[in-house]
C-alpha cells in the first residue's frame, strides 16, 4: 500500500472508531441491521455497515444461523402489499404504481445487503457470507429465499461488464500465485515447481477473471496448453521434463483445467464467458491456432457405472461405456447427468473424443477409472450448438463418439 493509501486508511479507521457510540455498541446485530435500513446519512450508514460486518465476522456458527433466520423471516416481503400494489398497477398503469409494485416485491433483506456493501472490502465479505449461508441451506431449506436474494444481487454485481480478464504468469504477484495453487480444483498443483511448469513455458497460458471490488482474488481461472494436435493424456500434457514448443508453432489450444475460486459465488456463471474470451484473444494473438478443445474429467462416471446395467459389446472396451454415459445418461429434466458435460455442451462445444487411461492420478481413477473427454469449441458453431442443446437437450457429438456408444449392450 502507498504512503497516501495508508494515510487515508488510517484516517477512515479513526473516523470509524470515533463514530462508534456506547449506545451503538450496546445494540444487537439485528437492531443494527434495522438501524442501517433506516439510515439516511452516508457516514452513519457506512459506520453501521462496517460494525455489522465486523460483528458477523466474529460470530459462531449458531449466531450466523440466527442472523440468517432474521434476514429471511424478519425482512421478508409483505404478500398483501404485493397483491394490493399489483392490482393498483393493473387498474392504473403508471410510473408511480409500477414503482410501488416493484418496491413491494423486493424484500428489505436485498436493501440490507446493498447497504452492507457500501464500505471498502464489503463485497468480498458478503461473498464469504453467502458461502456460510450455502452451508446452512443444505440443512435448512427455509433459508433458500435469502439465497435467492444473494444470487440475484451477485448476478448483477458480477456480470461480464464488471469483470476484467487478466493473464496469470510466473511474473504475477506471489499472493495471486499462491491462490492459484490453493484454488486449483481439477489437477492439484503439488509444488511451486509444478506451478512453474504450468505458467512459465512458452506453450503454456493461464487467464483469470477478476472484479474491481475484489482485485486480489481471482473469481475463476483457466489453464491452457498450446500443442500440436489434440492431446489424449493429462499425464503427457503436464509431464515434468517434457519438451516445450514455441507458441507460434502450436495449432491447438487445450483448456485442461477450469477452477471456480469463490464458493460464495456458486451459481454465478463465469466459465462460458471466460472460455470464449480466451479463445478469441488467443486466436487473435496466435493466428496458427485452428483448434480449441478441452481435456476434461468425467466426475460422475464411476458412480453411474456401479448402478448401470450396460456393458460394452466388445469386452474390455471401456471407452464405449464412457461414450454411452456421456451421450445417454440423463437427469429427470433431460440434461446429461455429468456436470462437466452440461457445462461445455451448454457453452456450445461438441463432444469430440473419449480416451481411456488419460488421467491415472488417484482422483482420476476414483471418478472415472482414468477416462477423459475432449470437448471441441468450433468458434463458428458455438451459438448454434448452444441453442440446440438448451432448446432440444441434444448432445452434439462426433461420429466416433456415437459409434462407440452404439456398441453398448443393454443388460448383462
Amino acid at each position: 500500500m502507498s504512503f497516501f493509501g495508508g494515510l487515508i486508511s488510517t484516517v477512515f479507521e479513526r473516523r470509524y472508531r470515533g463514530a462508534l457510540s456506547d449506545d451503538m455498541l450496546g445494540r444487537s446485530t439485528t437492531q443494527l441491521a434495522k438501524d442501517l435500513l433506516g439510515s439516511r446519512g452516508e457516514m452513519s450508514g457506512s459506520t453501521l455497515a462496517r460494525l455489522i460486518l465486523d460483528r458477523y465476522g466474529a460470530m459462531t456458527a449458531d449466531e450466523k444461523r440466527t442472523f440468517f433466520e432474521f434476514m429471511t423471516h424478519g425482512l421478508e416481503i409483505n404478500a398483501q402489499d404485493v397483491t394490493d400494489t399489483l392490482q393498483t398497477y393493473r387498474d392504473a398503469p403508471s410510473k408511480k404504481t409500477y414503482r410501488a409494485f416493484a418496491s413491494a416485491c423486493e424484500p428489505d433483506r436485498q436493501e440490507l445487503i446493498r447497504r452492507l456493501n457500501q464500505v471498502p472490502g464489503a463485497t468480498a465479505r458478503l461473498v464469504n457470507m453467502r458461502k456460510d449461508l450455502l452451508q446452512f441451506v443444505r440443512e435448512t431449506h427455509e433459508l433458500e429465499p435469502l439465497d435467492v436474494d444473494f444470487q440475484h444481487l451477485f448476478s448483477s454485481w458480477f456480470n461480464r461488464g464488471f469483470l476484467v480478464l487478466r493473464p496469470i504468469n510466473w511474473s504475477s504477484p506471489a499472493d495471486i500465485l499462491e491462490k492459484i495453487i490453493a484454488y486449483e480444483a481439477v489437477h492439484a498443483i503439488d509444488s511451486w515447481d509444478d506451478l512453474r511448469r504450468r505458467l512459465q513455458p512458452s506453450d503454456r497460458r493461464c487467464f483469470g477473471f477478476f472484479h474491481l471490488a475484489m482485485a486480489g482474488e481471482p473469481l475463476i481461472f483457466v489453464e491452457v496448453a498450446l500443442t500440436k494436435g489434440i492431446p489424449n493424456s493429462i499425464q503427457d500434457l503436464l509431464a515434468d521434463g517434457r519438451d516445450a514448443i514455441e507458441a507460434e508453432d502450436a495449432d491447438t489450444a487445450v483448456f485442461y483445467s477450469i477452477s471456480n475460486c469463490q464458493a460464495g459465488l456458486a451459481g454465478i456463471s463465469f466459465g462460458n464467458s471466460l472460455i470464449k474470451q480466451v479463445a478469441a484473444d488467443l486466436s487473435r494473438d496466435l493466428p496458427n491456432l485452428k483448434t480449441f478443445v478441452t481435456l476434461s474429467p468425467i466426475p460422475g462416471l464411476n458412480a453411474w457405472a456401479q448402478n448401470s446395467d450396460v456393458t460394452p459389446a466388445i469386452d474390455g472396451d471401456e471407452r464405449a461405456l464412457v461414450a454411452h454415459y456421456l451421450l445417454a445418461a440423463k437427469r429427470g429434466d433431460g440434461m446429461p447427468v455429468d456436470p462437466v458435460a452440461r457445462f461445455h455442451l451448454g457453452n456450445g462445444a461438441i463432444m469430440h473424443a473419449v480416451h481411456a487411461g488419460a488421467d491415472t492420478s488417484r482422483n482420476g481413477m476414483a471418478q472415472s477409472d482414468g477416462a477423459m473427454v475432449n470437448y471441441l469449441y468450433d468458434l463458428s458453431q458455438i451459438t448454434t450448438n448452444h441453442e440446440q442443446f438448451v432448446t432440444d437437450k441434444t448432445v452434439i457429438a462426433s461420429p466416433d463418439v456415437h459409434a462407440l456408444s452404439a456398441s453398448i449392450t443393454l443388460g448383462t
